[in-house]
C-alpha cells in the first residue's frame, strides 16, 4: 500500500479536511539551540515544494520563535492552499530580567515568560498573540495546549477551561474563525480522563499509539472512535528511535531509550529489512490505519529530514510486513494496519 499526501481526511464532524502527513513545526522554535531564519525558511520550503500542505505550530515551541518562523514562511503562500494549526493555553509577557531569563527548555528560543491562563480572556490573548506572530488573520484551529501540567502547581488551571475557557473556543468556532476545537496531550491516560472535560472533535497526541505501543487501543483511542473524534500523531516517530533506530543514543519519551525498547525496535527494523521496507516508512504509516487517525506531524529541523519523510510516507509497504509484525507479537494483534 502505498499513501499519497494528496488525500484528505475529515477531522471529526467538522469542515477541517487533513492530509495524513503535516509539518510539526516544534523543532523550529529551537529546542537547545537557535534554528537560523535561513534554515527555518529552506525547511519549510522543502516541505511546500514537495507537497506538504499541513503546518502545526504553537506558542510554547520556541517560547514564540516557531510561530515566527512559520508565519514568516507561510505568509506570501496563497491562504486557501494550506492548513495551520497553533494552540492555546499559553500566553507571553516581558521578563523582569531579561539578561538572566532562563529559556529552558528553548535554548535557542525566544526571551519570553510564559503565562499559563485557560481563562476566557486568556485563551483569546494567546489566540490574538499567535495571529500577530504568524503575521495571518485565521488560522484553521486551535487546540488546548498542554492540559497534563495541571498536575502542577505552578500549570493551568482545568477549572478555568471548564468554566469560561471554553466557551472562548465554542464562540471563535462559531464565528467562523476556527474550524474545529482540538486538544494537545502526552500521556495515553489523558485520552480518557483530561479529554472529555470538553466537547473536542480532534486531539494531537504525541506518544499514544505508536509501532512500539499500542495501549490506547482499547482505552483512549476506543472512546475517540466511538464520540466521533479524530486523532493527529505527533510523535510518529516515538521522539526518536523509530527515526534513528537503535543505539546508544536512540531517545524513546524524550529520554535515552530503555534496553527493552531497544530490542522491540531492532527486532521490528530485522522484519522491515526482510521485506525491504525501512523503519521509519513502517513507523509512519502504521498509525494512519487507525479508524480514528486521521494525520501524522513528524517534525524537522532541516530540509533533508524534510524530504526524507515525504519518501518513508510513500514508500510502499507489502501487506506481508504487518503480518510478520503481528505473528511475531511485535504489535497488537488488535491494531489496524495499512491495506
Amino acid at each position: 500500500m502505498t499513501t499519497k499526501l494528496s488525500h484528505r481526511r475529515q477531522a471529526g464532524a467538522t469542515s477541517l479536511r487533513l492530509p495524513p502527513m503535516g509539518f510539526g513545526a516544534a523543532h523550529l522554535g529551537g529546542m537547545y539551540n537557535r534554528v537560523s531564519g535561513e534554515t527555518a525558511h529552506a525547511t519549510l520550503k522543502a516541505a511546500w515544494d514537495n507537497g506538504i500542505r499541513f503546518f502545526d505550530t504553537a506558542p510554547y515551541y520556541g517560547r514564540g520563535l516557531s510561530e515566527h518562523r512559520v508565519g514568516d514562511f507561510l505568509i506570501d503562500k496563497p491562504r486557501d492552499e494550506f492548513v495551520i494549526t497553533t494552540k492555546v493555553g499559553r500566553y507571553f509577557k516581558r521578563p523582569a530580567d531579561p539578561r538572566n531569563f532562563d529559556r529552558t527548555p528553548w535554548g535557542g528560543g525566544l526571551n519570553m515568560e510564559i503565562v499559563w491562563d485557560y481563562s476566557y480572556d486568556g485563551i483569546l490573548r494567546a489566540y490574538e498573540q499567535s495571529l500577530l506572530r504568524l503575521g495571518l488573520d485565521t488560522v484553521d484551529a486551535l487546540l488546548i495546549h498542554d492540559p497534563e501540567a495541571a498536575a502542577d502547581p505552578n500549570g493551568p488551571k482545568l477549572e478555568d477551561l471548564t468554566a469560561s475557557g471554553y466557551k472562548a473556543l465554542e464562540e471563535l468556532k462559531r464565528s467562523g474563525q476556527i474550524k474545529a476545537i482540538g486538544m494537545g496531550l502526552n500521556a495515553a491516560p489523558s485520552l480518557a480522563t483530561i479529554a472529555p472535560l470538553v466537547p473536542l472533535d480532534f486531539c494531537i497526541v504525541a506518544m499514544p499509539y505508536t509501532l512500539l505501543d499500542q495501549t490506547a487501543l482499547t482505552t483512549g483511542l476506543k472512546r475517540c472512535v466511538d464520540e466521533n473524534i479524530s486523532v493527529i500523531i505527533g510523535a510518529p516517530y516515538a521522539s526518536g528511535i523509530l527515526a534513528t533506530g537503535p543505539g546508544p543514543n536512540a531517545r524513546y519519551r524524550y529520554g535515552i531509550a530503555e534496553p527493552d525498547i531497544q530490542d522491540k525496535t531492532r527486532r521490528i527494523q530485522a522484519v522491515c529489512a526482510r521485506h525491504g521496507v525501512s523503519l521509519q516508512a513502517a513507523a509512519l504509516q502504521f498509525p494512519l490505519a487507525h479508524p480514528a487517525v486521521v494525520s501524522v506531524i513528524p517534525g524537522g529541523a532541516r530540509p533533508e529530514e524534510v524530504t526524507a519523510n515525504i519518501g518513508f510516507i510513500e514508500e510502499t509497504i507489502p501487506a506481508a510486513l504487518w503480518s510478520d509484525l503481528r505473528n511475531e507479537g511485535l504489535i497488537d494483534p488488535e491494531a489496524p494496519t495499512p491495506g
